[in-house]
This record gives structure tokens, C-alpha cells and sequence, in this order.
């Protein structure tokens, strides 16, 4: 079979393509599978029988010329195929069919640089070898190209469109347009760049350079920009605490988290412009929402406004400053005290005796609380109790009342208020703990469970007094006179500071029973007899107050 129309493509002829062979010589096609199983060419040589392998010697037609007087194509079986080239048509072809043999160049001028290569094989009959049949040029499939591959940015490919007149390509087609055919069957399309891509890609860049520059100038006018504020006096009304060693940036945190202003950094800005400013203390302060730097400013450092409460107060005075205060009847406070003490946010352990005088008393927390124009009774004395009660539970009160022998919580503070109303100084403290925890004991022998504590008669009297008959103290039986009773008063007789809270929960080691205030300090003996002593110093140094 000759390669006579064969294209440049990189795929074998298949049987079934239109182009395969010569569509002009039937009966001359042999079907693929007798191409591949066919024997190898027999040794015989006979005569007028032209075998491939062609003598370059005779340079008119190649090896495929045709041969005047030559028989035409004929099969032998003889156990090997043989093919007998006469260069003839077979019988009933027609006679005006062109010649696809007849001309001189029948390969392609790149098939020519072959020739000499073909002159060195030798000759069949020299040889004696056997041939291997010629089945024409084997060409191996090439590689598809890298471009293939299809990437965001390509659109997908478009199928050429082919002529009618191309679909089909017959034999009276010369090699040349059997070539052409094949090219443009077989030429793939070009890829174009997707335009939607492209335009994706333009705008995820523009919105990052837009975003970057967003957050840029964030970020400067939240650090170097002026700060943003509120104007006016602001509306409404919201409780504030300052915890104690606040600056000036925390409290504008601290302004800015409840609504009074709009930034921490306006606030900390003008307040350290400001000698005010520079002098607001920590308290609980009554102020409006929405307020500007500069308000706030005015209305923290009105001393006016301000209600201070020190470490102890009891809560009958805590009343009647309250009351003063708000320019309200005497006694106002108290009977709101009385009647709303459910709703002022107590915890669930407080007021665990029915004895208890006053419900508040131990959660009006010491310190400085704003009571500005149109406060309420019941603001005020809710700040009070929150304060308390957010102090009281950074404690572990439960496991330290367990840990010291107390009942609950409640009896902690309690002890923390007797040791705030005995104890001089915040260095007695302690020690003062220890007395009363020592005192409580049921091995006590020196005043057998009772405290005896001269404040506990002056909070039922509602008085303040150092000397005390004893015919009076003993004469009084109510639950709060600890020289009656044994054991802890009903309740707490003060409002105790975070100092004596912590005083009572970790008490100084020692055997104390006694303690005797003289001259602004307190001295602690361990038995009766050191206590008398004392005593007796305390009663000279009376005397000469008196006498100087």
C-alpha cells in the first residue's frame, strides 16, 4: 500500500477515514487487520515481479512507475503474500481516471533525502533474507501542546466552521487537497483571553486598594484625628462607677461603655486639659447619656453633688445625709429603705436572721456616690448595695466563713463590721480579728463566748460613747448586746470596708483576749489580768485630758 495523499497529520490512517488509500482503486484495499497479521514476503522471485526496495538505477517513474506489458495486480497463495505490480488498471476502470501513478515525483520532496538511505539496504534475492513487507511511513502520535489546558481566563473554544465543500474529500482530489483537508480538520482554535476575568481581577484589585485605604484613614482619625464627641448636656439618666485608682483613660472607658460619652480618648483628653478633670475621684456618679466630654468633666467635679460615705457608717446615717442631701423630710430614706429593701438587689444569703435591725445594714459600701439633680432615694441606695455586692463577690465568703467556723456569709461580714468600728488604725485590724474569732470559741474561759464589745450596746443605742456604766450595759437584754449574749450579734453593726473584710477572712495569728484603745492606740494582752493593767493606764490618760 503506497502513502500516496497521506496528510501531516500525527495520527496513522484508520480504515474507516475518508481520506484512507485511493478511493479509485477498488478491490486494491486491504483491511487493517491484513496489514498487521499478513506474513512477511516470500524469497521466490519471479519474474516481471517488482519488489519494494526499488533499484535507484532507473530514474524514470520511481519505484511505483508503470511498466508497459505487465500483468495486472494478482494474489498468490502460497503460504506468503506476494504482490505483483504491473502498473495497470484493473478491468473495468475508467480509461479517463487520471493517472496517480504516472507522474515522476510520487513522495513528497522530504521523502527524497530517504533515497539514499534505501540504496544501502540490500536486495532481496542478494540477501536471501526475508523482507519485511512495506506498509508505509509509521508515525508516532506527538504530544498534545500546553495550551491546551483551559484557565479562568480563557473562553471556552469554538469549533472552526467547515466548508460544505470540504466535509467530504473524494478520490479525484489530488495529494494537495487531501492534505488540505486533513489541515483544516485538524487545526485547533485559538484561545482568547475571557474579558469577565480580566474585569473580576480589575475589581477585586480596586476594592483591596479602596479597602486598604479605608482602614488607613480609620486609623488615623482614630489615634491622631480629633476625637469624636457629643454636644450638649445629654439626656436621661445612668449610674456610673469609677473604681478607685482609675485614670483618666479608664474612666473614659468606663464613660464610653455606659453611653455618657462617645469616646474614651475625647474624655481623657479634656479632662487632662482640665484641672476638674485632673481631680474627679472614684465613686459612683449619677450622669446623663450622651453628654459631652466637657460636661461630664463638670458634672463628675461638682463637689455639690457628691455624697461620701466613709468605712463604717452606719445605716441610719447613711439616711440622713441622703435626706439632707435631696432636701427630702427626715426619715424619707429609712422608710424607703424599709419598704423596698427587697428590690434593691440584695443577695440571696443576706439577712439570714430574723433579728437583723436593718436589712441594708453591711451592703451600703463606703464611698463617694453623685447625687445630682432629680436623684432618687432608691438610686442612691441601689448604687450602694450594687457596689457591695460586686465587692463581696470577688470573695470567697462561703468557703472562708466554712474555713473559719462561721455559720454563712452573712456572719463574715459581720465580724468585719465589729472589727471596723474596734480597731483604730488598718494595722489593728488583723489582730482585731483574731480577739473575736479567739473569743468565740468554745474554750474560751476568759469571758466564755461572749465578745463584750462596747460597740455592739452603742449601735442598739444608736449612740457613740467610750464609757459605758456597766449597771447600763448588763441591764439591756436585747440580741445585739454582746454582754449579754454569746456569740456574734444578729447582724452586721456598720458598713465594713474591703480593708476589714479582708482582715476578718485572714486573721494574725495569736492568743488575744483583750484590747485596750489608749491614745489612738490599741494594746492586746491575753489574759484578764494584762487587760486590767491596761485598763488602769487607760483611765490616767482620761484623767489628764480632763485635768490639761
Amino acid at each position: 500500500m503506497t502513502e500516496y495523499g497521506r496528510g501531516p497529520g500525527s495520527q496513522p490512517w484508520h480504515p474507516e477515514d475518508p481520506l484512507y488509500g485511493d478511493q479509485g482503486y477498488a478491490g486494491q484495499q486491504y483491511a487493517a487487520q491484513q496489514q498487521v497479521q499478513q506474513p512477511p514476503y516470500g524469497q521466490q522471485h519471479y519474474p516481471g515481479q517488482q519488489q519494494y526496495g526499488w533499484d535507484p538505477s532507473q530514474d524514470t517513474g520511481g519505484p511505483y512507475a508503470a511498466q508497459p506489458g505487465a500483468a495486472p495486480y494478482t494474489e498468490q497463495q502460497t503460504g506468503q503474500y506476494q504482490e505483483q505490480h504491473t502498473g495497470q488498471y484493473p478491468v473495468g476502470h475508467a480509461v479517463e481516471q487520471a493517472d496517480h501513478y504516472g507522474h515522476t515525483d510520487p513522495y513528497p520532496p522530504q521523502h527524497q533525502e530517504q533515497v539514499p538511505h534505501q540504496e544501502q539496504v540490500p536486495h532481496q534475492e542478494q540477501t536471501g533474507q526475508h523482507q519485511v513487507p512495506y506498509v508505509g511511513e509509521q508515525r508516532t502520535a506527538e504530544a498534545e501542546p500546553a495550551d491546551d489546558r483551559i484557565s479562568l481566563f480563557d473562553d471556552p473554544a469554538e469549533a472552526p466552521a467547515v466548508p460544505a465543500g470540504d466535509e467530504d474529500v473524494d478520490g479525484d482530489e489530488g495529494a494537495g487537497g487531501r492534505k488540505r483537508g486533513r489541515e483544516r480538520r485538524t487545526k485547533k482554535p485559538k484561545k482568547r483571553r475571557s474579558g469577565t476575568a480580566c474585569l473580576l481581577v480589575a475589581v477585586v484589585l480596586v476594592g483591596g486598594v479602596g479597602g486598604l485605604g479605608y482602614l488607613g484613614y480609620d486609623y488615623w482619625q482614630a489615634n491622631f484625628g480629633p476625637a469624636p464627641d457629643f454636644e450638649g448636656e445629654g439626656n436621661g439618666q445612668v449610674q456610673v462607677v469609677i473604681p478607685k485608682g482609675s485614670s483618666l483613660t479608664q474612666m473614659g472607658q468606663i464613660l464610653e461603655k455606659n453611653g455618657v460619652v462617645k469616646s474614651a480618648r475625647g474624655f481623657a483628653e479634656a479632662a487632662d486639659k482640665s484641672a476638674k478633670g485632673k481631680g474627679i475621684q472614684p465613686g459612683t456618679y449619677s450622669l446623663r447619656k450622651e453628654m459631652s466630654a466637657q460636661a461630664a468633666i463638670e458634672m463628675m467635679s461638682d463637689n455639690t453633688n457628691f455624697l461620701t460615705f466613709g468605712e463604717g457608717t452606719r445605716a441610719v446615717d447613711v439616711y440622713t445625709a441622703i435626706d439632707k442631701k435631696l432636701d427630702l423630710k427626715p426619715g424619707t430614706t429609712k422608710d424607703v429603705a424599709k419598704d423596698q429593701a427587697k428590690n434593691l438587689g440584695l443577695p440571696a444569703w443576706a439577712n439570714d436572721d430574723p433579728k437583723i435591725k436593718d436589712p441594708l445594714e453591711g451592703f451600703l459600701f463606703p464611698s463617694q456616690y453623685n447625687a445630682g439633680k432629680g436623684t432618687k432615694p432608691e438610686d442612691i441606695l441601689r448604687q450602694m448595695v450594687a457596689r457591695a455586692k460586686d465587692n463581696y463577690a470577688q470573695q470567697d465568703l462561703d468557703g472562708k466563713a466554712k474555713e473559719l467556723g462561721l455559720k454563712s456569709p452573712m456572719q463574715l461580714v459581720t465580724v468585719a463590721s465589729l472589727v471596723q468600728a474596734e480597731g483604730v488604725t488598718h494595722d489593728d485590724f488583723r489582730k482585731m480579728a483574731r480577739v473575736v474569732y479567739n473569743r468565740l470559741k468554745p474554750t474560751n474561759t476568759e469571758t466564755n463566748g461572749k465578745l463584750q464589745f462596747d460597740s455592739t450596746f452603742n449601735y442598739l443605742k444608736n449612740q457613740s460613747k467610750i464609757n459605758i456604766g456597766t449597771a447600763e450595759i448588763h441591764s439591756d437584754q436585747d440580741p445585739y448586746n454582746t454582754y449579754v449574749h454569746k456569740g456574734l450579734p444578729p447582724g452586721p453593726i456598720g458598713n465594713p470596708g474591703m480593708v476589714a473584710l479582708q482582715a476578718a477572712m485572714d486573721p494574725e495569728p495569736g492568743d488575744w483576749y483583750y484590747f485596750v484603745s489608749i491614745d489612738g492606740k490599741t494594746q492586746f494582752a491575753n489574759t484578764l489580768a494584762e487587760h486590767d493593767k491596761l485598763v488602769r493606764e487607760f483611765n490616767d490618760s482620761q484623767k489628764k485630758k480632763k485635768q490639761g
